[in-house]
């Protein structure tokens, strides 16, 4: 066996490779047209460095100055200096676009900007253009219409197929869910999902415990499919929603779900739920109270504006805005439009402006 002093030294030696091998130095950067500070042959793992341009060149990254960290013999952004009039990736919240290969973008350079999912561009322009070491005309991602929040929460259940930190939904947007052990979805026909639509999400039918028939001294309880009516009891007793007959007629409303236990509504696009969420069956066979679906939208006739071009009658929802185009004047040089805004049901149209009024919010 190996003496107690040869296996010490081994022990070291493998310590030490361990040691090399988790924190190795970073050899110096090129950089053409700056300067390192400080300037070294090496730097170890974990070091800033910084770093400045020359005259008529700027860093590849936000400020004149920047700094770059050696991680594990690789520097976390090779240090770059290109010409003033060229630009860095532009940053444009709530939205996405390919990055470039180099990191940067030439000077005249036209980039398509995405916006994500949920939201819309406010200028209906997914370019950005750069000009002279700047971008102009940079789309605006506001939170569309149509959206939708977080999901209600469902009890006895999760959602299985999204990012639970994700805050906005786009509309038409499906998510599935799934009951705790011990529950499940009423009624074999109905799907485990629920949809956003125009900024509302579908009913979800309920995860609900098997009951099974009982009785007590205050009463006899029968089940009948997840709902019981209890002899002993004065409280309202629901019962199978095939036992009510055809859902009620909500006008300018239609059933998105209709489960073992209760029917729910959708109303149609400008118009808002009020009333109960769902409608259940009493045990006397009539129907609960049903909603009703109330105007919730403004109206703009253009053929009674005359600065505005005629497009026929343009609907808006409560809270919307849309942006319509004016009549050309003789001492305009740009398109001109006019915002239309829809605030408790009521119409207000700005005055006409240009792109510009709108980038310096003049408008």
């Amino acid at each position: 066996m190996p003496q107690t002093g040869t296996i010490w030294k081994i022990y070291l030696g493998f310590t030490f490779l361990i040691s090399v091998s988790a924190s190795r130095p970073c050899p110096a950067p090129t950089l053409d047209g700056g300067y390192l500070v400080p300037q070294q042959d090496t730097y170890s793992d974990g070091a800033t460095l910084f770093y400045a341009c020359e005259n008529g060149l700027k860093p590849a990254v936000e400020g004149w100055w920047a700094t770059t960290t050696c991680q594990d013999a690789k520097w976390s952004t090779p240090p770059q200096c290109i010409d003033v009039n060229d630009c860095i990736p532009p940053t444009v919240p709530h939205s996405s676009h390919t990055p470039s290969p180099v990191g940067w973008y030439k000077n005249d350079y036209t980039k398509r900007i995405t916006c994500d999912p949920g939201y819309m561009d406010r200028n209906y322009d997914a370019t950005a253009r750069c000009e002279n070491g700047s971008w102009r005309s940079v789309p605006v991602c506001d939170r569309s219409t149509k959206a939708c929040d977080r999901p209600p929460r469902i009890p006895h259940a999760v959602i299985v197929n999204q990012n639970p930190k994700q805050e906005v939904f786009a509309s038409d947007t499906e998510l599935l869910y799934e009951c705790e052990d011990g529950y499940n979805v009423q009624g074999q026909d109905i799907k485990k999902a629920i949809f956003c639509i125009w900024g509302n999400w579908t009913a979800a039918p309920d995860c609900l415990r098997e009951v099974k028939p009982t009785s007590g001294d205050g009463g006899s309880t029968t089940s009948t499919g997840g709902f019981s009516t209890n002899s002993g009891s004065s409280d309202p007793q629901f019962i199978t929603v095939d036992r009510c007959g055809p859902s009620p007629v909500v006008p300018n409303g239609v059933v998105v779900k209709r489960s073992q236990t209760f029917v729910s509504y959708q109303c149609a696009r400008y118009y808002t739920l009020v009333g109960p969420e769902r409608v259940l069956c009493h045990s006397n066979g009539r129907w609960s109270t049903a909603p009703t679906c109330e105007a919730s939208y403004c109206s703009v006739d253009t053929g009674r504006y005359p600065l505005i071009k005629y497009v026929g009658m343009k609907f808006l929802n409560n809270g919307e805005e849309v942006k319509l185009e004016c009549v050309t004047q003789a001492d305009w040089y740009f398109k001109h439009f006019t915002v239309a805004r829809c605030t408790d049901r009521r119409i207000t149209l700005s005055k006409c402006c240009n792109w510009w009024d709108f980038q310096t919010n003049r408008c």
